[in-house]
């Protein structure tokens, strides 16, 4: 009986999950969890260390600008690397770099030398390493999977992402209370050996039109090119920009757990949390659906509804209902998350997917970090709640706007 229910199982998650029937991508997405984890353990210990140093909005926000530098620095360069060499060996290296940046924080946390110049410094170090990690990373997921499963793995990759936004911040809250926030770092370093690991036993033959590329300047420009020539994947670039960077208000939850809600780190730790729960359920339900009709139309909705939700979230001073709250705008987050990754990777052929996926993390990881940056700034003027409440009003007025210009994404199906 054990033997037919584990026959039962194993056939109904091939069914409702078949990528990770791929040895490969089974390997990367388990790996991915546990140091994913630990990377958003380590955002949240910094975000604290550096409000308790400073009590400053205003450096808080410097945070963003500090990761988003070495991103527009580097990821274009990242992208043409990626299409020129093998990916695998990029992760090794990628992920070694950050593992010691992460040792780096916690050592001078334990010596009591952590400066907020240093700890920035780490930060961006680490910026610089991913810039150059996710390209490749995210370039090699279609080649683990066949065509006809990708949009499954983008979802469970979705999935294992905001999985580990759960764990992390929750952990975090928990370890820096009772460990410290050295303690946070140390288990960081360690949770990359994962991924490592996972790269280490992978049996991947890289696609053969990768390393035709040079990591030089035409290389990127035809990258940029390619971008700016595609109405779909360039408007869905725009769009993630917009909203992000009005409706990026993870910088200020420091305040929001410390001075409004009042529920300190335990209570930051659930907040972080709150919102990954909440595009952890709708990652899940994506990975169940099969084709979605109308994906245009629901793409502009769910981004409509994480501002709107943000601005709500802005007035709350009811630690329940923020939590509620956060978990719709994690909600739509992963909604059109995943919608948008399907599109990229469906129409970008392998041999510039590198490229194409540098630009748009230009896009996806500039966008939260200068609101980042923009909210701090804006909350040293008119308060934390406001600056929130602004950014997601102007999300949602800028979906109105991108519907109006893009007709084109309004209308895919």
């Amino acid at each position: 009986m054990d033997g037919q229910r584990s026959s039962r199982f194993r056939a109904l998650m091939s069914r409702r999950f078949p990528a990770l029937g791929y040895h490969d991508f089974r390997l990367l997405w388990m790996g991915q969890m546990v140091s994913i984890a630990g990377s958003q353990m380590q955002n949240v210990a910094i975000n604290w260390q550096i409000y308790q140093r400073t009590n400053s909005a205003v450096v808080l926000g410097l945070i963003g600008l500090v990761r988003v530098i070495p991103i527009i620095i580097f990821s274009l360069v990242g992208g043409a690397v990626a299409d020129s060499y093998n990916r695998r060996r990029i992760l090794f290296l990628t992920q070694s770099v950050m593992m010691a940046a992460a040792l780096g924080l916690a050592l001078v946390t334990a010596l009591r030398i952590d400066d907020p110049v240093i700890i920035l410094t780490f930060t961006a170090i680490t910026s610089a390493a991913a810039a150059f990690d996710n390209p490749a990373r995210q370039s090699l997921i279609p080649n683990l999977v066949a065509p006809e499963h990708l949009t499954n793995a983008v979802s469970l990759n979705t999935l294992v992402f905001q999985a580990g936004m759960i764990i992390g911040p929750a952990l975090s809250g928990v370890v820096i209370d009772s460990l410290g926030v050295d303690a946070v770092y140390f288990i960081n370093a360690a949770t990359f050996l994962a991924v490592i690991i996972a790269l280490w036993q992978m049996r991947l033959v890289e696609a053969p039109r990768v390393g035709q590329a040079r990591p030089n300047m035409d290389s990127v420009l035809e990258g940029l090119k390619f971008v700016r020539s595609n109405p779909m994947i360039f408007s869905t670039m725009i769009l993630d920009f917009i909203a992000t960077f009005f409706s990026s208000a993870t910088a200020l939850l420091p305040i929001f757990a410390r001075d409004i809600l009042g529920v300190g780190a335990k209570g930051l730790g659930i907040l972080y949390a709150a919102e990954s729960v909440g595009s952890l359920v709708a990652g899940f339900c994506m990975s169940l659906i099969g084709q979605i009709k109308r994906r245009g139309y629901l793409l502009l909705g769910a981004v409509a509804a994480y501002g709107t939700a943000t601005a709500i979230y802005g007035l709350s001073t009811n630690f329940y209902l923020s939590i509620a709250l956060l978990a719709l705008v994690g909600a739509g987050d992963s909604i059109s998350t995943v919608l948008r990754q399907t599109i990229r990777s469906i129409v970008t052929p392998d041999y510039i997917r590198g490229r194409m996926t540098s630009v748009n993390m230009i896009f996806v990881m500039g966008g939260p970090q200068l609101g980042n940056l923009e909210s701090g700034l804006l909350a040293g003027m008119v308060g934390a709640p406001m600056s929130v409440v602004i950014g997601g009003v102007a999300t949602v007025i800028a979906v109105g706007v991108t519907a109006f210009i893009y007709p084109k994404l309004r209308d895919y199906k």
